[in-house]
């Protein structure tokens, strides 16, 4: 059993975000049928690691699960196809440009004509409303738009991108998954769906913690600071005598005295020293002096141990080699490996753990169209004659 088992999702997304949201609804029962476009497919096919297969690591590892079905939705036939579809979805996810689906004569009026129940996720670049709307967009212009880019950097440093990812295409199709769920929820007291609307900027800018009202208040212009934060101290990132890089995080003062009791100079924390935040904060190029040439003098495993003897919150900075060796992912099977038409690949595993009804990976990205027939046959009662038509005629 799986906690959306019954659950028919209808993805036209294409890239990461909405899709990112279909697959982890498919993860936990969910039934995902992915539209795409004859021929050519979704751009995450080609988009990342090319693999033997002619798809790539990206798609393998990001469209698991879900039933692929080619469809030209430019076609009134493709299109009659899609309204079919979405009569029997109950959640639609798209992440087009706005107008596109109203184009393609598949708004949300026409959804909710079609099939009342039926949730519709639309993600866009900046929304469906608002001056930006029609604008295109990806992560990298999210992640500068929202703010977080010009926060990550060296001090005086050129802004860099927060990690080599597409964050803003995996944390708005969480909140994507969240927006169906709560729609899931409302339908069953007023059996109607509804429509959710994310933009890639909006659900960054939300992760930014005091940003808003510390500017609101006092005009405070945050900048970038390396490693650093902006309100407490130490707690940055330090290296270690062997040359590997360990985070500590110091967030009260009762911390940094077990560190500086850890360090073997527990004077540091005394009241006259640098044993409350303002002091440390005033004293930020002291502090990480201090600490980092302590790191400096020890291997990272001594350092860690020591901290965790001190409970001081610490850890190393993993490089994905590390991360295939640490212990810990191994036990929660953070990283599984799954069968798929290049051989077992490994992938991150499915996230939330729940008790009772588990989530799990049932197959990799599947080829293109691969369950074309299966569905208009199955769902939609084409005969082979009509989809042999309709595949000649290039409409799947």
């Amino acid at each position: 059993m799986h906690a959306l088992d019954g659950i028919r999702v209808l993805d036209l997304g294409t890239y990461l975000a909405g899709p990112f949201c279909a697959t982890v609804l498919g993860e936990f029962g969910a039934e995902v049928i992915k539209v795409e476009r004859p021929g050519t497919g979704d751009n995450l096919r080609r988009f990342g690691t090319p693999t033997a297969c002619g798809d790539t690591l990206v798609w393998l590892s990001e469209s698991r699960n879900k039933r692929s079905v080619t469809i030209d939705l430019g076609d009134p036939r493709g299109t009659e196809l899609a309204r079919e579809l979405i009569a029997g979805a109950d959640v639609v996810i798209e992440n087009f440009r706005p107008g596109v689906l109203e184009r393609l004569n598949l708004g949300y009026d026409v959804i909710q004509e079609l099939n009342p129940r039926a949730i519709l996720l639309r993600v866009s670049a900046y929304g469906q409303s608002g001056p930006n709307r029609d604008l295109p967009g990806f992560a990298r212009i999210a992640h500068g738009f929202s703010g977080l880019a010009l926060l990550a950097g060296e001090p005086g440093g050129p802004p860099v991108t927060p990690g080599s990812t597409s964050l803003a295409d995996y944390v708005t199709g969480l909140y994507g998954v969240i927006g169906v769920l709560l729609a899931l929820r409302a339908r069953e007291t007023t059996g109607r769906g509804q429509c959710i609307d994310l933009a890639l900027y909006e659900t960054i800018f939300r992760a930014l913690d005091e940003l808003v009202p510390a500017y609101q208040q006092s005009g405070f212009v945050r900048e970038r600071m390396g490693a650093d934060t902006v309100n407490v101290l130490p707690h940055s990132h330090y290296r270690t005598g062997d040359g590997h890089w360990i985070a500590i995080a110091c967030t009260n003062d009762d911390m940094f005295a077990r560190l500086a009791k850890a360090m073997e100079q527990p004077e540091l924390a005394d009241p006259g020293e640098l044993g409350t935040t303002p002091a440390r904060l005033a004293a930020r190029d002291r502090v990480n002096e201090l600490v980092s040439a302590w790191v400096a003098t020890l291997t990272r495993d001594a350092v860690l141990a020591r901290c965790r003897e001190a409970q001081v919150p610490a850890g190393p900075l993993h490089s994905v080699a590390d991360i295939f060796a640490d212990p810990q992912y191994r036990h929660r099977e953070n990283i599984v490996l799954a069968d798929s038409r290049i051989g077992a690949v490994a992938v991150p595993g499915v996230l939330p753990s729940l008790s009772d009804t588990p989530g799990e990976i049932r197959w990799l990205g599947p080829a293109l169209g691969a369950d074309t027939d299966d569905v208009l046959t199955g769902l939609l009662h084409r005969t082979e004659a009509e989809i042999a038509r309709l595949r000649a005629d290039g409409v799947v």
